[in-house]
């Protein structure tokens, strides 16, 4: 995911996500950062332009194929559904460790302003 960092470059770091009809849910895992607050979050809350990037990667050539889902973001505290969602499609979430709740400090949820793609075939 690309957001617009301060200086104007693109801040690009690689994401989990989750499809819910026409958004996309990605995370903010709870983990040790360098910051209180991390560069995505401050870049989105500066200009919610954001580039998600997701990849099809196969030795076979011929499955290539990538996505590049440009829109806006808006990064909230809870998100009950995107959760849900996240949880189901990554297995790693449900370690025992966390218990009933993931470690979700918050949530990025994207609305796509256009798609490009591109297969192999």
């Amino acid at each position: 995911m690309a957001t617009i960092g301060e200086d104007g470059r693109p801040h690009v770091v690689p994401v989990v996500f989750a499809i819910r009809g026409d958004e996309i849910v990605s995370a903010i895992d709870h983990k040790p950062k360098r910051g209180v607050v991390m560069a995505r979050v401050r870049n989105l809350a500066r200009d919610p332009s954001v580039t998600l990037m997701i990849d099809r990667w196969d030795e076979d050539w011929d499955r290539l194929a990538w996505a590049m889902i440009r829109g806006r973001a808006e990064v909230v505290e809870q998100d009950p559904e995107g959760a849900r969602l996240l949880v189901e499609r990554y297995p790693q979430y449900r370690d025992p460790r966390y218990g009933e709740t993931p470690p979700f400090d918050a949530f990025i949820v994207i609305s796509p302003i256009d798609i490009l793609w591109w297969t192999y075939s």
